[in-house]
């Protein structure tokens, strides 16, 4: 099987490549390094370094190719108050701009993974079946990309999967971004001797997913009989408060350090965690790594890769007072 990953250089696009061609796939790929890196990408794969928007001016990267893996997005969600163009730029007219290539290309499955901020302000835990209430434009691109995924392969005859993971995190993942990745951010500033911080209260409840036991069912969407379904991929459980995971990392790399406070990002959902019923029916989804054993890997491969500087690489498009601190004097 022929698989395109675009993203293929982010964090859940390199390990889905990576297990893909484990399981004999022919992986290629494009990534225009907005938030990857090139040692992420396993050896055997076929990638560009490209804006995905402009995968259909490379015909070969897609030629033969049965299906597609959508990893590729702006993420981040919080930032996305501040920086909208860039987002849904990044977010909502990549997925266009793919999806008209996958078609043209006569690609037989499309699986684009949405995120955990379509559910929103609802109430928890989040099941598929509620209407997604995007709370943020990040969460609105998204949305609108997964409309344009159902409607464009509804109307031209391309099987679509819109995956839901929850919170991704662990080796490979971007950890000196400021913006996005709080165990990672957490992790990398515990690291060089600096406390964690906590934006709020710390009492947001989120559910984390080590990379591990996404990349497994993530796999299965590309050949079950799934089309047309949206599923939540991650632990079906209530996770834990950022302030119980600021103390895991403390405990984890045997730091005396306390957390530091900073004032609640405008706009932040205070609860999300999904049902994993879905997963565990149609893929067979059955989580492995706990949360501190996910972390204690991650701490692990921090270490041996090495703390570094946060990277402030993106643009703050609309200045304003009720940005963080951390990201406009470049706290982190």
């Amino acid at each position: 099987m022929r698989v395109f990953i675009s993203g293929i250089a982010g964090f859940l696009g390199a390990h889905i490549a990576r297990e893909g061609l484990v399981t004999g796939w022919q992986v290629t790929g494009a990534d225009n390094m907005l938030g990857g890196s090139a040692e992420n990408v396993p050896p055997g794969a076929e990638w560009l370094e490209r804006d995905v928007r402009t995968v259909a001016s490379t015909p070969r990267l897609l030629a033969g190719c049965d299906v597609v893996y959508h990893c590729a997005a702006a993420p981040y969600e919080g930032l996305s108050w501040f920086s909208p163009e860039l987002v849904a730029e990044h977010t909502l007219m990549s997925t266009v701009s793919l999806l008209r290539a996958s078609i043209n290309s006569g690609v037989r499955r499309f699986v684009f993974c949405s995120s955990m901020a379509r559910y929103g302000h609802q109430v928890t835990p989040f099941t598929e079946d509620m209407e997604p209430v995007p709370a943020d434009p990040y969460a609105s691109a998204k949305v609108a990309s997964e409309q344009m995924v159902e409607m464009l392969c509804r109307m031209h005859g391309m099987e679509y999967v819109i995956a839901v993971p929850h919170n991704i995190y662990g080796p490979g993942q971007r950890y000196w971004d400021p913006y996005r990745n709080v165990a990672g951010i957490m992790i990398n500033r515990v690291l060089q001797g600096k406390p964690p911080v906590i934006y709020g209260d710390g009492l947001q409840r989120r559910c984390l997913s080590y990379i591990s036991d996404v990349t497994s069912p993530l796999l299965k969407l590309a050949t079950e009989p799934v089309a047309g379904e949206v599923i939540n991929v991650g632990p079906g459980d209530e996770g834990c408060t950022i302030g119980e995971l600021a103390e895991m990392v403390l405990d984890v790399t045997g730091s005396a350090l306390k957390p530091v406070y900073f004032p609640a990002r405008p706009g932040e959902v205070y609860s999300a965690w999904c049902s994993d019923t879905k997963a565990r029916k149609l893929l067979g989804y059955e989580p492995q790594v706990g949360l501190k054993e996910g972390l204690a890997r991650y701490v692990q491969w921090v270490e041996e890769t090495g703390p570094r500087p946060f990277d402030y690489h993106l643009p703050i498009e609309i200045p304003s007072d009720r940005a963080p601190a951390t990201w406009t004097d470049q706290l982190m």
